[in-house]
């Protein structure tokens, strides 16, 4: 992808993301028609089809070559990543909205041929648009984020991690894991998988694993994490799919090898 094209479509992308959290943040308070998926756990909502609508939409009629991988239906069923692909979650962190009306953003990824070209995630009520264009480095709103650093210690870090899968996890023993979290400075948990990576690109939380997520989850979020300098695989340390749901293990580059080699390859079931 040509610079002229990638900075077109992230100038139409923002400007369309915009124009979607301010319609979520007018209706915010409105009553929600919410079902559930796979699980009662696994909630979707009006707004949350309805913003995927408006992007679909919209993309289609502006770009109807372009084809779109997202959560809640309205894309295209792909074998591959040819061509120019958006992936899209419409809000990611749906039970945060459901329940706490903060803490969910929208995440768009676009990738040509496989390569991540552009990526933005928007916390809605906080008003903080995370964003990358490839080569040109990470924002939050209109600051450059710094370089992650090169001298993270991990018993000094941080590690966004998923609390449920700790308890129902069959991929790694637990009795590593337990170990792994008295080795680290903390955990935290946000609820939505797209600002956790966002948070790995700001530094201020220093990784995040998970065993098991979508494309639309990441996808946004592996750009952006990228433009800071950092690094993103599965548990085992091979490359995402992004036509399949992953295991996720991102993170600042000085402590992958601790995470990945000296206790998830370790405790591998």
């Amino acid at each position: 992808m040509d610079l002229d094209t990638r900075n077109t479509l992230y100038d139409q992308a923002k400007k369309w993301i915009m124009e979607a959290g301010a319609i979520i943040k007018d209706q915010i308070g409105a009553p929600l028609e919410i079902t559930t998926k796979s699980n009662p756990n696994d909630l979707v909502t009006t707004m949350d089809k309805n913003t995927e609508y408006f992007f679909v939409n919209r993309i289609k009629r502006e770009f109807p070559n372009h084809l779109i991988i997202s959560e809640e239906g309205y894309g295209d069923d792909l074998k591959d990543l040819e061509g120019t692909v958006w992936i899209i979650d419409p809000i990611d962190g749906t039970m945060n909205f459901v329940h706490q009306k903060r803490n969910f953003a929208i995440s768009v990824g676009i990738y040509h041929d496989g390569i991540g070209e552009i990526g933005f995630i928007y916390d809605v009520m906080d008003d903080t648009l995370y964003s990358a264009k490839r080569g040109g480095g990470a924002y939050k709103n209109d600051f450059r984020l710094p370089t992650l650093p090169a001298d993270r210690k991990i018993t000094e870090s941080i590690i966004g991690m998923n609390h449920y899968w700790l308890c129902e996890n069959r991929l790694v023993d637990e009795t590593v894991m337990q170990h792994f979290i008295r080795t680290i400075r903390g955990t935290r948990l946000y609820g939505s998988a797209a600002l956790e990576l966002a948070y790995v690109a700001e530094g201020i939380i220093d990784g995040y694993i998970t065993m098991s997520l979508a494309p639309w989850d990441i996808a946004a979020g592996l750009i952006i994490l990228d433009e800071a300098g950092g690094i993103s695989t599965n548990a085992w340390g091979a490359d995402i799919n992004l036509l399949s749901t992953n295991s996720i293990v991102a993170c600042n580059p000085s402590i992958q090898s601790q995470i990945i080699d000296d206790h998830l390859q370790k405790g591998r079931k």
